[in-house]
């Protein structure tokens, strides 16, 4: 089992503790289940359908890079209201494929109180033929905000003039077990 925690800005400033988002990964059954504990700030969402959508990253939205020693990575993005985009790359912002299915469930929504967002849990599981080989590095964002309101979070910074969340070399090193 491996954790990642998005409790900074995306350029390493410190968010507040009701913003921190958690990512649990384990293998299990022919899958990686994603297991997400995000604040929900109830943002607009896709005019869709939950399932896959495309250009998710518009909306408010956890996002999961997983990549291998190759240069390949795999993009998952999970939205508080059962959207998600899964997309295989092989390089930077180079997709192979995208819109590939998923099992994903939100699995409770909490209203936020006053000033303070709400939260929601969610799993997906992803085949692991999806996942590039040997997965070595990992990092977790999440967007939310519209307009000027904008903001990105990370689990390992992302430094540069704007967020970049394709950044390999700064993910960092994961071990995702042996299921």
């Amino acid at each position: 089992m491996a954790v990642l925690d998005a409790t900074l800005r995306w350029d390493g400033q410190p968010l507040p503790q009701e913003h921190h988002a958690r990512f649990t990964l384990e293998l299990a059954a022919g899958a990686l289940r994603v297991q997400l504990d995000a604040p929900w700030f109830g943002d607009p969402t896709p005019a869709s359908a939950p399932g896959s959508v495309e250009r998710l990253w518009e909306y408010e939205v956890a996002e999961l890079f997983l990549a291998g020693p190759d240069g390949a990575y795999l993009e998952i993005e999970l939205g508080p209201e059962g959207h998600y985009l899964v997309l295989q790359l092989d390089g930077v912002r180079q997709v192979r494929s995208q819109g590939l299915p998923i099992e994903y469930r939100v699995i409770a929504r909490t209203p936020g109180l006053a000033a303070l967002p709400g939260r929601y849990h969610a799993e997906a599981l992803v085949p692991l033929g999806y996942l590039p080989a040997q997965v070595c590095r990992a990092n977790a964002y999440l967007i939310h905000g519209v307009g000027a309101a904008r903001c990105y979070h990370a689990h390992a910074p992302v430094p540069g003039p704007a967020p970049d969340f394709h950044q390999p070399a700064r993910f960092v090193p994961i071990t995702l077990g042996s299921g």
